[in-house]
């Protein structure tokens, strides 16, 4: 019967930086491919600068009127150095969010580091 000659195997994980300047580039040619885009950004352990190995990148997007499509291409997040996910509000819905006393305002509120534009007051 064959047999495995060895059990170990060797995982590497992408470093915080090269993460963030990836989310970043993302970010930036999203902006450009796509004009609805008002603010992107990131917030999660990679924000707190907290992650380690298994860390998904938690990304934010504001867009003007209407949510892109899920199978947009502009906003797939495959190319990212690790898994992603992605929350998109649109401007009415950001201000409303950010208005209300959810959890959620207030982890944004507090973590979200944004690359590209900055979301409506």
């Amino acid at each position: 019967m064959p047999a495995s000659s060895s059990r170990s195997f060797v995982r590497t994980w992408p470093t915080t930086e090269s993460v963030l300047d990836a989310g970043r580039a993302w970010a930036e040619r999203l902006a450009h491919a796509d004009a609805s885009v008002v603010a992107v950004g990131c917030f999660g352990s990679f924000a707190r600068g907290v992650d380690g190995f298994g860390s998904d990148l938690d990304l934010v997007a504001v867009v003007h009127a209407q949510r892109p499509e899920p199978t947009d291409p502009r906003w797939s997040t495959l190319d990212l150095p690790v898994p992603a996910d992605l929350v998109v509000y649109t401007a009415d819905e950001w201000r409303t969010l950010m208005a209300s006393d959810r959890r959620m305002a207030r982890v944004l509120a507090a973590e979200a580091r944004w690359w590209i534009g900055q979301p409506p007051a």
